[in-house]
């Protein structure tokens, strides 16, 4: 195979680690650009030539050389901050540096012609809960009814119309911002999706800081972590109603709930694979609950989801090959000139 793939992701990545490992055991050696590592330990020469770019990226260390022309895939895994030859940078000189490396690096990504699991343009499109919502309805699946708002009054009204029992989950990251502080400023280590009851509609009060999302709560009997590589739709059924800790929030992975695999109805498997190909993306990791009379309710979408724990638990889903092998297809597609390079571009 004369082109390369590339991971975009970091050094703590163990997604990465082990879809490498698989690339090379088919003669498909990647090329992995850590971002915590960028530029410090990688070398990059690019020229704009007859308007393509050119050039190469070396990894210092090992010495492995990327040639821009021959990348046949990306893979865009995990964001990290950039990290720089010089440790004593003022905050002004690393804000430039920082803003002038992201245009850089993806100023060349952008325009790459070849297979992308997924363009970064097409992640982007895809993260925003609202939208996913309306998107997974008009998809026609279940989706639970809901309201952001900071307005005392319309929040109780809400509570009350749901006969006070509503969910309260965050829109961005249940770290609460803890992860873009210094461990010095963090006042809390995040808060999963939590069950609002009438003895705690005093809260509500609360929401008039900032808008806050809330949903009436969905009954469960288990939930599903369906995980969309391309074509392959793997389906995880969660049995989060066994543990108390894991019945508002399976992610409370203290408790030893069972993972099995299971098989979607025809109707619901075809709605996920068109809702991720609807974005333009290559793959996805979608939340849903089977309420105890058997309704689809959709949560969301994580574009680029983490699937190892769910590999781990179900280990005959196969999902690290299946990712390897859809990246070396999409390289070899992309050497004949036919691979899906419009995977950016978001119905």
């Amino acid at each position: 195979m004369n082109r390369r793939i590339l991971i975009v992701t970091n050094t703590a990545d163990l997604h990465a680690d082990l879809v490498a490992e698989r690339l090379a055991q088919r003669d498909a050696p990647a090329f992995r650009l850590n971002l915590d590592e960028f530029p410090a330990r990688y070398e990059l020469d690019i020229r704009l030539a007859r308007g393509v770019w050119g050039g190469v990226l070396r990894y210092l260390p090992t010495g492995d050389a990327l040639d821009i022309a021959r990348i046949g895939a990306v893979w865009t895994r995990k964001t990290a901050e950039f990290a720089f030859a010089s440790p004593d940078l003022g905050p002004q000189e690393r804000a430039y540096a920082g803003k002038e490396m992201e245009h850089t690096l993806f100023g060349l990504l952008y325009g790459l012609d070849c297979f992308w699991m997924s363009h970064p343009a097409a992640l982007r499109g895809a993260m925003w809960k609202g939208e996913q919502l309306a998107r997974a309805a008009k998809h026609g699946f279940d989706v639970p009814e809901s309201v952001v708002t900071n307005r005392v009054d319309s929040a109780r009204a809400f509570h009350a119309a749901a006969d006070g029992d509503i969910v309260f989950k965050t829109l961005a990251s249940p770290f609460l911002g803890a992860d873009s502080v210094e461990p010095e400023d963090r006042v809390a280590a995040g808060l999963p999706t939590t069950r609002i009851g009438s003895e705690h509609a005093g809260l509500l009060d609360a929401v008039a800081e900032l808008p806050c999302f809330f949903q009436r709560y969905v009954p469960k009997r288990y939930e599903l972590r369906v995980t969309v590589i391309d074509d392959l739709v793997f389906a995880a059924k969660i049995h989060s109603q066994d543990d108390p800790r894991t019945m508002i929030d399976f992610r409370d992975f203290s408790a030893p709930i069972r993972y099995e695999a299971t098989r979607l109805p025809d109707e619901i498997e075809r709605r996920c694979r068109e809702y991720v190909r609807s974005y333009g993306l290559a793959y996805g990791a979608i939340d849903l609950i089977v309420t105890p009379d058997d309704r689809y309710v959709f949560l969301e979408n994580n574009p680029a989801g983490q699937f190892l724990f769910v590999e781990q638990l179900v280990p005959e889903f196969g999902m690290l090959d299946a990712v390897a092998d859809r990246l070396i297809a999409g390289c070899r597609a992309s050497a004949r000139g036919d691979a899906r390079t419009d995977t950016h571009v978001i119905a």
